[in-house]
């Protein structure tokens, strides 16, 4: 606790003024000549008080210069050229697709043609039973059979 707060008197406080000192001069190293190009510039500015302020002057950094955009983007083209071969394929499908009907068609017409053939022949075949066949001719008449032998 303080003794402001106790009742007591005030002890006697001790107090330090600190006195600024001066910066003494700095001496300056003789500059040794540098290639150009090498050390960027020295600017000096000076103050409204008075007071000058050397430095290096900094340039603002250039950002890079955007590469150029096509008019047209590269995902447009491409789904145009995949629309132009689409369309060149959906040609080359409906040939195919003709080309299988007609093959389909050439298909039933030679088995209609062949049920036909088949069947004119099945039908003379059967048709026919009542004509001549090639073969042994045998007349049949009145014989007479005596003791197991057959006199014709």
């Amino acid at each position: 606790m303080y003794p402001e707060h106790t009742g007591h008197a005030p002890a006697e406080r001790a107090v330090t003024i600190h006195h600024p000192i001066p910066i003494k001069s700095v001496q300056t190293a003789p500059l040794v000549p540098v290639q150009p190009g090498t050390v960027p510039a020295v600017a000096s500015i000076v103050l409204p008080d008075g007071r000058v302020v050397t430095g290096y002057a900094i340039n603002p950094v250039q950002p890079e210069p955007l590469a150029a955009k096509p008019a047209v983007s590269r995902t447009a083209v491409n789904i145009a050229l995949g629309g132009i071969g689409f369309g060149a394929v959906c040609g080359g499908l409906l040939l195919l697709t003709t080309f299988i009907a007609a093959l389909t068609a050439l298909i039933t017409q030679l088995i209609t043609l062949a049920a036909v053939i088949f069947g004119g022949w099945v039908a003379v075949q059967v048709f026919s039973a009542s004509g001549s066949k090639g073969g042994t001719t045998v007349n049949i008449r009145k014989a007479v059979i005596k003791r197991n032998h057959f006199h014709g």
